[in-house]
């Protein structure tokens, strides 16, 4: 099991960060950190834990606007899917669209991939690849529990309507990629309060049973 420390609603968009911990070496994730970041530095030191990772689900400004700060005051590799490469380096126009600051982020350590297995102490954490939202767009699995950034939310699915964004990829990641890993996972969004994949299955209104398929 991981040990997880979890802020909601932070920033202007209500994001959700994560913090995951594997509690026999204290080796750390620290996963979309969009704003105030002054909140995983505290807890990490406070913690005393050990940042190995600064996991990224998508480049969106939200997730990756305040990485460098923690990564600058506690480590950490930072890594995210090449196909979100142009988004990482657009961060600045991201943020003007929304009268944002323009900010700096890290350099990408580790290009994240279908398949890999992150490696966080003696545990470690798969990577699905489930574009839609975003080109590059990832979720992170450990054991029955997804970390799915902006792809599926309780009751509803990420933006498409964004520059490099496709609803078709999105239905299919979420229908074909995250439906049938089993309805007892439970999902941990980048926005909003946890769901089950069950419960999306059946009830969300966008891919959902309820939904309807073309």
């Amino acid at each position: 099991m991981l040990e997880q420390h979890a802020f909601h609603d932070i920033g202007p968009f209500a994001n959700n960060i994560y913090v995951v911990t594997d509690p026999a070496t204290r080796e750390t994730a620290v996963i979309d950190v969009g704003f105030e970041p002054e909140r995983v530095i505290e807890l990490v030191r406070a913690k005393g834990l050990d940042v190995r990772w600064l996991l990224a689900t998508h480049a969106h400004y939200d997730h990756v606007a305040a990485m460098l700060p923690v990564q600058q005051a506690v480590g950490g590799q930072f890594a995210l899917h090449r196909a979100d490469l142009l988004l990482l380096r657009a961060v600045a126009f991201q943020g003007s669209m929304f009268g944002l600051p323009a900010v700096p982020v890290p350099e990408v350590e580790l290009e994240l991939a279908e398949g890999l297995r992150v490696p966080l102490g003696d545990q470690s954490l798969d990577v699905l690849f489930t574009p839609g939202h975003a080109p590059g767009h990832v979720t992170f699995r450990h054991g029955q529990t997804l970390w799915s950034g902006d792809v599926l939310f309780a009751g509803s699915v990420g933006r498409t309507d964004l520059p490099g964004s496709s609803w078709s990829e999105l239905e299919r990641s979420i229908r074909e990629r995250l439906f049938p890993l089993g309805d007892e996972l439970r999902v941990l969004p980048g926005h909003g309060s946890a769901t089950t994949i069950g419960e999306e299955r059946l009830h969300n209104p966008f891919v959902g049973e309820s939904a309807g398929r073309p």
